[in-house]
């Protein structure tokens, strides 16, 4: 191409394309995002760092792998983008990175949560993030009983200031924040009665929840008792698409997926042609940032499923391409990347690798990124994605 046939005003535009995209001829040339992957073998884990290619989403280790804490589990993405809190669930604690310019994670802060975390997330405005914990003050492992949620304030700067406790059921083990109507949903595997959602609205000024109709929280002898909506026999995640109309939770015993919808005060309904079947063993779940396709891993199937989420009634059926496309060997999570919401990936907790799939955002199909799977440190347990700069791929209308 003859450089001087191109007005300095079509440069300009392609330069400012390629800045909003991400892309520039440094060594990050088409990097739309980044992948980090919790990792538990050694003691303490470890976090791998991935950029995604722009074209392929194929990985690429970018740094080395850095420390996290004893045997970390879960982890979440600011909204912004440029920082990542994980949780530990051998020594209690949640860690605070953030995401420099080339990608890789600079470690900032950790802080105490309640004892052994289980979930976590973030509300979408940044204010306030929330760790399920599976034991109150005075239990443990050995003298079971209720656990709670640590509700921390999120600072101008990302750190985290002191935070305050609610009281829930006896094993949350899957926290959801709605993206409108400020709800939080938590995910109570309960052995002692039914598995429950736990359901709370939120105060914006300080992140405390109050039960929404149809959830009660009581203190019987000294010992928190909560009630909820049914969730099946052993619910392993929870999830809520961006609208907040409808609420997802997988059920690993049943092998099913249970579609709930939100009414307008944050009371549940179990859809009527619920649940919907899935393969062996569902453990984790997202929705795509467009709100219109659901993705479950199944761990004894080694298999990710695909779902179309019918956008009136919220119900859940297969997405053409994408049924039981195969993973590695005992997925544990599954991520979308935000930047363009093509790039889907699942961490392999017993062949320590983490797939990559391209998917169709029109039927939902898979197809598997070039060089998958990619190899990760032992024992993956979860992941999550970031975009490199400013991407809009979500699209949200109440």
């Amino acid at each position: 191409m003859n450089l001087s046939k191109i007005s300095r005003t079509a440069l300009a535009s392609i330069v400012s394309l390629a800045m909003a995209l991400g892309l520039s001829s440094c060594s990050l040339d088409y990097v739309v995002g980044y992948v980090y992957v919790t990792t538990a073998k050694t003691s303490p884990g470890v976090i791998d760092q991935y950029a995604i290619d722009f074209q392929s989403g194929a990985l690429s280790s970018i740094g080395t792998p850095i420390a996290a804490g004893n045997n970390p589990v879960r982890l979440v993405a600011a909204p912004n983008g440029r920082f990542i809190y994980v949780i530990n669930q051998g020594d209690s604690t949640v860690q605070e990175f953030a995401v420099q310019g080339d990608g890789t994670l600079a470690s900032k802060n950790t802080y105490n949560t309640g004892s052994t975390p289980t979930a976590i997330a973030i509300d979408p405005q940044g204010a306030f993030l929330y760790v399920a914990f599976r034991y109150q003050a005075g239990y443990s492992a050995t003298t079971p009983g209720p656990g709670g949620v640590s509700i921390f304030p999120v600072n101008a700067d990302n750190s985290l200031g002191t935070s305050t406790t609610q009281n829930v059921g006896n094993n949350p083990v899957g926290i959801s924040v709605s993206y409108f109507n400020h709800f939080v949903y938590v995910l109570d595997q309960e052995t002692s009665i039914n598995p429950q959602i736990l359901g709370f609205s939120q105060n914006t000024a300080n992140g405390a929840l109050t039960p929404v109709p149809g959830t009660t929280i009581a203190t019987v002898a000294g010992k928190t008792v909560a009630m909820g909506y049914a969730a099946g026999v052993v619910p392993s995640a929870i999830a809520e698409e961006p609208t907040s109309r409808f609420l997802y939770v997988t059920d690993q015993a049943a092998n099913q997926l249970i579609g709930y919808s939100v009414a307008p005060n944050g009371a549940l309904t179990a859809m009527v042609n619920g649940p919907f079947a899935t393969g062996l063993f569902p453990v984790n779940l997202t929705i795509d940032p467009t709100g219109t396709l659901i993705y479950v891993i199944n761990y004894n199937s080694n298999a990710v499923q695909g779902y179309m989420i019918n956008l009136g009634t919220g119900a859940p059926s297969g997405a053409v391409g994408a049924f039981a496309t195969a993973t590695g060997v005992g997925p544990t999570c599954v991520s979308i990347d935000p930047a363009l919401g093509t790039n889907l990936y699942v961490s392999n907790n017993l062949d320590n690798t983490v797939t990559g799939l391209k998917l169709s955002p029109n039927t939902g199909g898979l197809v598997g990124d070039q060089n998958s799977p990619f190899l990760a440190n032992g024992q993956p347990t979860c992941l999550t994605t970031v975009p490199n700069g400013a991407h809009a791929s979500q699209i949200i209308t109440p």
